[in-house]
């Protein structure tokens, strides 16, 4: 079955939660120790929307099997030379992988940043997280940086991999 993709609304944020809880504990897949909460969610959730900034959730029936969305990449406001880049996140529920979840959750989000006028998405992936850097690379994703050991988690340094995926042809940025 197909997924369809949304915009997130609040109602999702304890799906959101838990598909981002899922591997906390036992992977790097995030480089944190910290479950989300519904709360801490939908405030992000609320951010997101405050800023101008995409949450895609794909479903199957009436069941949230994955979510994704993107942000500023480093601090626009503070650095606006960045405001043409936007770094993303996208989780997807295991029994979901490898059905398509992903790719349409993807295919959504960068229609999304075209739309916006963003003109590259980067993504920061761990770099023990191989699936993840296959997936990223058959969206058209390639790396651009590898930066070892910037991160600690289940008693390792991690290893941050940078890819990119540049999302339009303009030969200049708009004035």
């Amino acid at each position: 079955m197909q997924a369809g993709i949304r915009d997130a609304e609040f109602d999702d944020a304890g799906a959101i939660s838990e598909i981002a809880n899922a591997l906390l504990s036992s992977t790097a897949i995030e480089w944190t120790d910290t479950p989300h909460t519904p709360e801490e969610r939908s405030r992000w959730l609320a951010a997101q929307q405050a800023a101008g900034f995409p949450v895609l959730v794909a479903t199957r029936g009436t069941s949230v099997v994955g979510w994704a969305g993107y942000g500023d990449f480093r601090d626009t406001a503070r650095w606006p030379g960045y405001r043409f880049t936007a770094e993303l996140t996208i989780h997807v529920r295991q029994a979901a992988w490898g059905g398509g979840v992903g790719a349409a959750l993807m295919h959504a989000l960068v229609e999304r940043a075209r739309q916006a006028g963003k003109h590259v998405l980067v993504a920061g992936v761990d770099g023990g997280n191989e699936r993840s850097l296959r997936f990223h690379a058959r969206m058209g994703f390639r790396e651009v940086a590898r930066m070892p050991q910037v991160g600690a988690k289940l008693g390792r340094w991690l290893d941050l991999v940078l890819l990119q995926r540049i999302l339009d042809d303009r030969p200049v940025p708009p004035a």
